[in-house]
């Protein structure tokens, strides 16, 4: 090869492709220029004015319950055993939105369940602005009622499981694959921390039939805007990339030295593969990460009454509150987008309560309720919450009819959200479902306005992203709820 041709190679590749142009493009990120030169089209950068500059992002696998949660039902108990037909709501059964919005799967798989089931749990008011909430969110209610905002009109096409996926992409599963909103957010934002990821999945994630790696991926963006998945445990937070025991540091970074070369010099013959950058920069962050992720998840710093209020001195909620304080740490350190799953099981998801959902629903809350309170409170004590925006929200909600003799089925037709913080109203409610909680019926909202919601509040306008030949449609884009913003 003729060495000058190889020099200006490297230079070119160097110059182009290699670390420093990987830190350059995180400094004019953080300046407010967006991501689009990988895609050969510069975009102007996006509006200013963001209130928030982290999202943590809660999802509760398998369809959590609407009317057990943050939608009160108190006729299901009036007409408990009637059919809805029986009571004074049986034109419910003939809403145009039973059939108008609902893209089966397998069709007639998930019928209407005539039978009322009455709510499984008492509710109150909480707080100063008297949001009702079920008991079994009491602590939330107690700690956080007046920084919540209920969201009581969501709706979804999918009434299986690919809505698990659909909440994340806001495409339905036969349409194919397609971005999840925190890769938006990772491609539309920079950096703020250059030794973390800034797209982080806490807990385990969606099932391969409901999603997989699907509901953190960033698809046609390309995998550098995929989330990492990391684990709450200081001694293997990043089992996929801690180095080989007796390793030296020096010796490790010399490794990595020879890589980011071989690498740079594999972008000058293919400067447009996508899996080559972001291998070249998964390489980097993950010497940096070696350092910066076991000490975001170490809590021996934090205080004995932290610890306390996470509720990592409880069996019932010591995994998923020490995923609600990493998440806090993480936005200290600057982390946009934190992604945590709960009700994992394999399958379907813990909150798909089909039978017993008494029972189910009962121990599932007890796992999350403390978390999510005291993730909340501690960031507001902090003076973290206006600028973080944390939102708790499941597929869809659950049949306002029994199933069987103690479950409710799936119920795309209406379901709550909850978001506080990030420049968002607290103390509030919008939309409302019907009186048996079976159609969104006031401020309906479809699973894409709660993205453009949030991509809002992190000062991006959803239709500025959108990738030369990815046409995407009216309904990806979504409208943000602007009666909800502070």
């Amino acid at each position: 090869m003729n060495p000058l041709l190889h020099t200006r190679r490297e230079f070119l590749a160097t110059a182009g492709m290699g670390f420093g142009a990987l830190a350059a493009g995180a400094m004019l990120q953080r300046d407010g220029v967006v991501r689009a030169a990988e895609h050969g089209t510069p975009q102007r950068a996006f509006p200013t004015g963001a209130k928030a500059k982290s999202v943590i992002w809660i999802f509760l696998i398998g369809g959590m319950s609407q009317m057990e949660s943050f939608d009160p039902k108190p006729e299901l108990n009036k007409y408990a055993d009637k059919t809805i037909e029986e009571s004074p709501y049986k034109a419910t059964l003939e809403s145009p939105y039973l059939k108008k919005n609902l893209r089966e799967v397998i069709e007639g798989l998930h019928k209407v369940h005539p039978k009322i089931f009455p709510m499984q749990v008492g509710y109150r008011k909480f707080g100063q602005s008297g949001l009702e909430m079920s008991e079994w969110w009491a602590r939330t209610g107690e700690l956080c009622a007046d920084d919540l905002c209920l969201v009581r009109s969501m709706w979804t096409t999918d009434n299986n499981h690919g809505a698990q996926y659909q909440f994340h992409t806001g495409r339905h599963k036969l349409d194919g694959e397609f971005p999840t909103i925190g890769s938006w957010v990772h491609y539309g934002l920079g950096s703020l921390n250059d030794n973390l990821p800034q797209f982080v999945v806490l807990g385990t994630p969606l099932a391969d039939c409901c999603g997989g790696a699907q509901g953190h991926g960033a698809n046609y963006l390309g995998p550098r805007h995929n989330g990492i998945q990391l684990v709450v445990d200081p001694t293997s937070p990043l089992p996929f990339a801690a180095p080989d025991r007796g390793t030296f540091q020096e010796e490790q970074a010399g490794e990595f030295k020879l890589l980011g070369r071989l690498n740079r010099l594999s972008a000058a013959d293919y400067p447009d593969d996508p899996a080559l950058a972001a291998r070249t920069r998964s390489y980097e962050l993950a010497y940096q990460m070696q350092a910066a992720v076991p000490d975001v998840v170490n809590f021996a710093a934090e205080s004995a009454d932290t610890h306390k209020l996470y509720g990592l001195d409880n069996a019932a909620t010591k995994t998923f509150g020490g995923q609600c304080l990493a998440a806090r740490r993480m936005v200290e350190r600057g982390v946009r987008f934190i992604q945590l799953f709960h009700g994992s099981n394999g399958g379907a998801g813990g909150w798909d309560a089909h039978g017993n959902l008494q029972a189910g629903h009962s121990k599932l809350c007890g796992q999350v309720d403390q978390p999510i309170a005291a993730l909340i409170h501690d960031l507001k004590r902090r003076g973290l919450l206006n600028e973080t925006l944390v939102v708790i929200g499941t597929e869809f909600g659950r049949t306002p009819g029994a199933q069987g003799t103690n479950g409710r089925d799936h119920h795309p037709y209406g379901f709550s959200i909850a978001l506080a913080g990030g420049g968002i109203k607290g103390g509030v409610v919008h939309g409302a479902t019907d009186e048996l909680g079976f159609h969104a019926v006031e401020n309906r909202h479809y699973v894409t306005d709660l993205h453009a919601t949030l991509l809002h509040q992190l000062g991006l306008d959803p239709r500025q992203l959108e990738i030369p030949g990815r046409k995407r449609l009216e309904i990806d884009f979504g409208e943000p709820i602007r009666a909800i913003m502070a």
